[in-house]
């Protein structure tokens, strides 16, 4: 049977071009078992630049916009302006109640997506960093059996040309479109968008600092030109000059009216050293380091030390869990917290945790030797001397803490408040080696915010003056933040 075919009729095309710059270390895995570590990068075939895909890239933008529409962990829906951008789903949960005579005629409806993703290739050759990592029983404070692993990340500063193309067809809402490019595209720009895996550990955070638009209207005889001899060497006489802004809807003469709809709470904390911290790195950064380093990564071309999301994120999970026993509670409330993986069901949930990296300034490295004493003679161990290089801080030491939890419960704010005084008062070490004093904090200004769709910003300031604490509340009651740590008191008390 022949079927006619119809075509869109498209009568305008826009490119949208900016450069993307990694913010934090970056994994995009390649998938492949057989490596010398246990993820490899994505490369390209022809060139040893790394590859970002296109499918990464949309998947990035289109999981953003459906949260800022409709909240985190909800069913996407045929009219969401995801959908409209993105292309339409294989199935949408909502209608599978229906006949499949209806979902026939709905599929009918379907759409493909009018925004066109190129892959981007690394601007140059990356650096790569290997960061290890490693589960720690919670029972013994130990590492966990063959549960240790490697990665190769991207460095940060590592840079991605990105191209998109907006195709207006005649039938469709144009205005919708630009709006919902512009609002996908502004994730990039602030920084809310991250790629890659391991996101909720502070990897893959990201900008992009300028775009370029290009608008064709193909009603117009020089912009049919000018499109057919975009990006031609020869093509001088037809060329359009882009609209260059660093707001995408500037540039794309758009105002934003989708209301934020993420309920979220966040907090950043400025903390100093109140002692040497040691996170153990798995590579040299000298060639003629001493046995144990801290961990090093790359910021505008120099190694810093940094705190890792992941390092953090074990301490606070195994600190919560500690306070959730001494209550002789069950644990439910840290895993819907921190995430799970059930070996035996095969059941698992990713963390509505967000920990981020750190990176920690004005910092002094001095090399301890120490060595194993026989705890029969009393003496030195036989080849058991070692050196470290922990980090040290002084008055001028700082780094900044930043914790996000998403679609957050009561009770589960007054837990990461739990967790924030036990960092702030030097309870919760951080790192490793805290059996001999190492990874204390000492907290000096915490900024903490709660964000409730169609609600005005709740926003509380702490700050240490002198030996007293003291909490000021621009947006919000002080009395609140108690109130939240009796929910969970409540909670686990139930």
């Amino acid at each position: 049977m022949n079927r006619e075919r119809e075509g869109r009729l498209i009568i305008k095309r826009i490119i949208v071009r900016g450069v993307l710059v990694l913010n934090t270390p970056t994994c995009l895995g390649n998938g492949d078992a057989e490596g010398p570590t246990d993820l490899m990068l994505l490369r390209d075939s022809i060139s040893p630049k790394a590859l970002l895909t296109g499918s990464s890239i949309a998947g990035a933008l289109r999981n953003y916009l459906h949260e800022y529409e409709r909240d985190y962990g909800k069913i996407e829906r045929r009219q969401d302006i995801a959908a409209k951008l993105f292309g339409d789903l294989f199935a949408y949960e909502d209608e599978k109640h229906l006949a499949e005579k209806q979902k026939l005629d709905i599929k009918k409806q379907d759409t493909q997506s009018p925004l066109i993703i190129n892959d981007a290739l690394s601007s140059d050759i990356p650096i790569v960093e290997l960061r290890d990592g490693v589960k720690i029983d919670s029972a013994t404070g130990t590492a966990a059996d063959k549960a240790k692993y490697d990665l190769e990340l991207l460095t940060a500063g590592t840079q991605f040309p990105l191209s998109f193309e907006l195709l207006i067809d005649k039938e469709s809402d144009e205005n919708q479109l630009r709006e919902a490019l512009a609002l996908a595209l502004e994730g990039l720009k602030s920084s809310e968008i991250s790629i890659g895996m391991k996101k909720r550990r502070g990897f893959g955070r990201c900008h992009v600092g300028e775009w370029q638009v290009w608008e064709f209207d193909f009603n117009k005889h020089s912009d049919r030109l000018a499109w057919l001899t975009f990006d031609r060497s020869w093509s001088e006489s037809y060329a359009k000059q882009p609209n260059i802004s660093e707001s995408i809807a500037e540039a794309l003469g758009v105002t934003i009216k989708q209301q934020d709809k993420r309920d979220r709470f966040s907090i950043q904390a400025t903390f100093k050293l109140a002692s040497p911290l040691l996170i153990r790195s798995g590579q040299d950064s000298t060639g003629c380091a001493p046995d144990v380093v801290h961990l090093r990564s790359h910021r505008d071309g120099q190694l810093e030390p940094v705190l890792s999301g992941t390092s953090l994120a074990g301490v606070l999970r195994h600190r919560a869990e500690r306070i959730v026993n001494t209550l002789g509670k069950h644990q439910a409330i840290v895993k819907d917290l921190f995430g799970f993986v059930e070996e035996d069901s095969k059941q698992a949930k990713a963390s509505r945790l967000v920990v981020h990296e750190s990176v920690i300034e004005n910092t002094a490295d001095l090399v301890q030797n120490r060595i194993a004493i026989d705890r029969f003679t009393g003496g030195a161990y036989h080849g058991a001397l070692f050196s470290e290089q922990p980090i040290f801080g002084s008055d001028e030491t700082r780094l900044t803490l930043e914790l996000e939890l998403r679609q957050p419960k009561k009770a589960e704010i007054g837990l990461l408040l739990l967790l924030l005084k036990d960092l702030w008062t030097s309870d919760l070490p951080v790192g490793g080696e805290s059996s001999i004093g190492r990874g204390r904090l000492q907290g000096i200004k915490a900024t903490i915010i709660r964000q409730i769709p169609g609600e005005a910003v709740q926003t509380w300031t702490i700050f240490q003056d002198g030996e007293r604490l003291q909490v000021s509340e621009a947006d919000a009651d002080a009395d609140a933040l108690e109130a939240f740590v009796s929910d969970f008191s409540g909670e686990v008390a139930a």
